[in-house]
């Protein structure tokens, strides 16, 4: 294959047995609407875990990920597709990439993908004979056909002593004329590290620099790593494994975090400090995050809302896994500061207002209910003990607790339904200038708290039956009140319902 092919029409493109067998897979097997949530990212069927190739191409976002079809559990990695206009409806698209090439025939492994002039571009992590190397397709947005001369990115290509045993997830960029690719990898000393390489021409690959580096005293390889400029500050994310704990933050041992830059240059030119990493989330579930650039300009990170030693959900459905609400990212006064995506509010349907609510014990109103939602309680002043149940009837709920005598808060989903030996409560300390707002997204399966406007994130999967509905507030602060404002988003719910049928 050459750059001189039609990706237009893809008259070169040839679907092998295996990627015709994962398609009509997931066609014959897809999930119906009404067993999944309404404007979270799920996959049709079977196994879902890191987000692959987030980006713009002719004006719809697509969005890839780590798929297995032919299980709820993992397995050989194959790429799955869906594209969106709002980045809240999300319409299926054929699987991408299948692991059917002797330099990916153990795995389509995580990547990411760019608009080019040659067509829609996916750069992955080809596996095979324990080796892990980085390959190149390209594609007209629905097809896509892998070089012949893959892997494009190898042994050769890296620094004296590093190993392609643990060397992937590749982030691709371009500036000026110039292609960049950072991924990560396992220095000599088994320590890891993000590398930078650049290219003219996607197939001639340099390596340039080292942009981060790890000691080895927290954390291990650096998974999926990603680079961008956020209002102009250099920005590098990555999910470390294997992290300790430190006080309340990194509990979750294999973490996402984020490092700004020490300079405000060029990406290519900007050097990463292990002691500035911070973490993303702090909820139960959340890891690989990977983010894109809008037309608009907006900078929109979205995750993998699971964890690897616990992927809820699997035990009584066909499909395992989904992605966070996208959000949207900005840094301001030294913080990355996380929202909704502004077009879930094109979706309300109604809204409720509970306004001066002062807690003396237990507070509930038949207006405070329901498991598709977005709600944000305003406070009067700092909360010093608070608490919220949500997805409540008389033997279930997840509680969301402040307590600023002890300087935490805490997301417990012990009752939310658990069958097995998962994770269930996490901590985090407080901000310190303590909570007067939190944003609540509910939708069926998962709760996600935005604290402060976005200040800190708490991403937790429920498995919880959808009758449990009922929202309960708690708290004992003489001087507080509090403002309910609750909008239901049913309407996403009716929406993917109808969209469901229209594709059948």
């Amino acid at each position: 294959m050459t750059p001189e092919v039609n990706f237009e029409t893809m008259t070169e493109f040839k679907p092998t047995p295996e990627l015709n067998q994962a398609r009509n897979f997931e066609i014959e097997h897809r999930t119906p609407a009404d067993r999944q949530p309404a404007f979270h990212f799920t996959p049709a069927v079977g196994w879902m875990n890191d987000p692959n190739g987030f980006s713009v191409y002719k004006k719809q976002v697509h969005l890839f990920y780590q798929y297995h079809p032919y299980s709820n559990q993992w397995g050989p990695m194959h790429w799955g597709h869906q594209v969106s206009k709002d980045l809240i409806v999300w319409k299926q698209k054929p699987a991408a990439l299948a692991p059917d090439q002797p330099f990916d025939k153990d795995g389509c492994f995580s990547g990411s993908a760019v608009e080019s002039e040659q067509g829609h571009v996916l750069m992955y992590t080809g596996c095979a004979n324990g080796k892990q190397n980085q390959c190149l397709a390209i594609g007209d947005g629905q097809n896509y056909a892998k070089f012949e001369a893959n892997p494009v990115l190898s042994q050769v290509n890296l620094p004296k002593g590093y190993s392609d045993v643990d060397f992937r997830d590749p982030k691709l960029w371009k500036t000026g004329t110039t292609w960049y690719l950072a991924a990560g990898i396992l220095n000599p000393e088994k320590k890891g590290e993000v590398i930078l390489f650049s290219s003219p021409n996607l197939k001639d690959w340099t390596f340039e620099s080292i942009l981060l580096s790890f000691d080895g005293t927290n954390g291990k390889m650096l998974e999926c790593p990603d680079v961008f400029l956020l209002d102009d500050q250099p920005m590098l994310i990555c999910s470390p494994q294997n992290m300790h704990a430190q006080g309340y933050e990194f509990h979750n041992g294999h973490n996402s975090v984020y490092i700004p830059g020490r300079f405000n240059q060029s990406l290519e030119s900007s050097r990463f400090f292990q002691k500035e990493a911070r973490q993303l989330d702090y909820g139960l579930d959340f890891y690989a995050p990977q983010t894109t650039l809008l037309e608009d300009g907006r900078r929109i990170l979205i995750g993998w809302m699971s964890s690897w030693n616990s992927p809820i959900l699997c035990s009584r459905q066909n499909w395992t896994s989904q992605m966070t609400l996208p959000r949207e990212l900005s840094f301001k006064q030294g913080k990355l500061i996380q929202k909704p995506i502004r077009e879930i509010e094109n979706w309300y349907k109604e809204t409720s207002h509970i306004d001066n609510v002062h807690l003396d014990g237990t507070f509930e109103d038949n207006r405070m209910s329901g498991r598709y939602l977005d709600a944000t309680l305003q406070f009067s002043n700092p909360a010093h003990h608070f608490a919220i149940d949500l997805a409540c009837d008389e033997n279930h709920k997840t509680t969301f607790t402040i307590d600023a005598s002890k300087g935490w808060m805490e997301m417990d989903r012990t009752y939310s339904g658990m069958e097995e030996d998962w994770v269930t409560v996490r901590k985090a300390a407080l901000p310190e200038s303590g909570v007067d707002q939190l944003r609540i997204i509910m939708d069926l399966y998962s709760v996600e708290i935005f604290v402060n406007q976005g200040e800190m994130v708490l991403s937790t999967v429920i498995p919880t039956l959808p009758q449990a509905d009922r929202i309960v507030l708690h708290g004992q602060d003489e001087n507080l009140t509090i403002d309910f404002h609750s909008m239901d988003v049913e309407k996403l719910h009716q929406e993917k319902l109808k969209n469901d049928l229209d594709e059948t």
